[in-house]
């Protein structure tokens, strides 16, 4: 079970790009809330947008599901204070080690959600999904200015 759990963790938290904790370190709430360009979305639209479908995926959210299907699926507003940014990244965060805790039970894995879908499948969407608002995330830092993040010390 440790290797399964070691091959989850390294495409949920550290693998094939900068470990996630660090695509979100060192952001400002004024670097999180600046549009790149017209049109683009923030960071904080693309993580508060990520940590709303792993709600929903990881703690099957029905409410915060019905709002996505009517269109709710980016903030009306953006983050105000740097203690209302730094939340978010946590949640998200809390949501990824989350999932590492549930990649741990095999059998809940291949239980069959829906037809032709087991649970791994919608654990695998997620993990994609994540990876492309992640993907995102860093290349509007670098229009920003923001990437790489500051070196921890």
């Amino acid at each position: 079970m440790a290797e399964l759990n070691n091959k989850w963790q390294h495409f949920i938290l550290s693998g094939e790009f900068p470990e996630r904790r660090r695509i979100l370190e060192g952001l400002t709430v004024e670097h999180a809330t600046t549009p790149p360009a017209e049109g683009m979305h923030t960071i904080y639209d693309e993580l508060w947008h990520a940590d709303g479908w792993a709600q929903i995926v990881i703690n099957r959210d029905e409410e915060l599901d019905k709002k996505w299907a009517n269109g709710e699926v980016f903030p009306l507003e953006q983050a105000k204070t740097q203690e209302e940014w730094d939340k978010l990244v946590e949640h998200f965060l809390g949501l990824l080690d989350k999932m590492i805790r549930f990649t741990g039970n095999t059998e809940e894995l291949k239980k069959e959600d829906e037809p032709g879908w087991l649970v791994e499948d919608y654990v695998v969407s997620l993990i994609i999904h994540n990876t492309y608002h992640l993907g995102k995330i860093v290349a509007i830092r670098q229009i920003l200015g923001a990437w790489p993040p500051p070196e921890q010390k």
